[in-house]
Order: C-alpha cells, then sequence, then structure tokens
C-alpha cells in the first residue's frame, strides 16, 4: 500500500471536508455539519487549525486536525479536533502513524498535553487510545453553546 503522510495544505480543504464529512454521517450528525470547504479554506488560511494526512492515490484516506490551546493548569497544549481514517484503511497502521505524527507535532511545539474526545459508544476508537498512555477523563462534562450565522 503506498500511501503518502503530510502537513495539511489549503489546496486539502475540499478532500479533507469531505472526509469530515463522511465521519459526521458515521457519527449520525451529518445534519449537524454547518462548515463547507470554502469555510475550512478561509479558517485555514487564518491559522484557525492544523492537520496532516493520509493519501493514496489522490485521495486523502485520513486526517488528524488539531488546534493550538492554553491550560491555566498545564500551560501550553494542542487539541485533536478531528481525527479520520477512511473504514477501508483503518487496521493497516494509518492512524497509528497519524495520531503519533500529532504527539511529535505537540512535543514539537512544547506542549504539556494533548486533549481529544471520544464517543462513549466509539469502541474501535476507545480501543486505539488505550494502546497509548491515556487518562479516560470522566469527571469533567463537555459544554457548548451554539451561535447561529
Amino acid at each position: 500500500m503506498d500511501i503518502t503522510y503530510r502537513k495539511a495544505t489549503i489546496e486539502d480543504m475540499p478532500g479533507i471536508h469531505a472526509l469530515v464529512r463522511e465521519l459526521a454521517d458515521y457519527e449520525k450528525g451529518l445534519d449537524k455539519v454547518t462548515t463547507t470547504p470554502e469555510s475550512y479554506s478561509t479558517d485555514f488560511s487564518k491559522g484557525w487549525f492544523e492537520g496532516f494526512l493520509a493519501e493514496t492515490g489522490g485521495e486523502i484516506i485520513a486526517i488528524a486536525l488539531f488546534t493550538p490551546m492554553f491550560s491555566t493548569w498545564r500551560g501550553r497544549m494542542l487539541y485533536l479536533e478531528d481525527f479520520v481514517v477512511r473504514e477501508s484503511y483503518r487496521g493497516h497502521g494509518v492512524g497509528k502513524k497519524l495520531f503519533e505524527m500529532f504527539l511529535e507535532e505537540a512535543r514539537r511545539q512544547k506542549a504539556k498535553l494533548v486533549k481529544w474526545q471520544v464517543l462513549d459508544w466509539n469502541a474501535p476508537g476507545i480501543n486505539f487510545y488505550k494502546k497509548y498512555d491515556t487518562v479516560f477523563d470522566k469527571e469533567w462534562i463537555d459544554c457548548k453553546i451554539y451561535f447561529e450565522d
């Protein structure tokens, strides 16, 4: 399998957005996606997020999108916003490689921690993260406020 791993560029935004929509469909939330490839391009160009991707034959098959954050207790951190491997490529080490690229980027940026979320029903995702020194935090409750355009 000839797979290339690299940092995302602005030209990748349509393909990245398509993969995010695929994830949203898997998570039964496609109707909640309000972003567009154009909004991805705008936000990416303004530095709102960065990412790594895996591709084969010109097709993006996996992404790890992240953004810088700050912890008042720990300091600098990176937040892994989305981590997606196309289903047909799971179990071949693609996710492992991308996740480790993300962790290495966090170390390079001298982050004190990384954070992300995984759905409580996503057993394959939870099992993947158990292979790392992951702390599954049951103490904190996620909170959100949505703003309409």
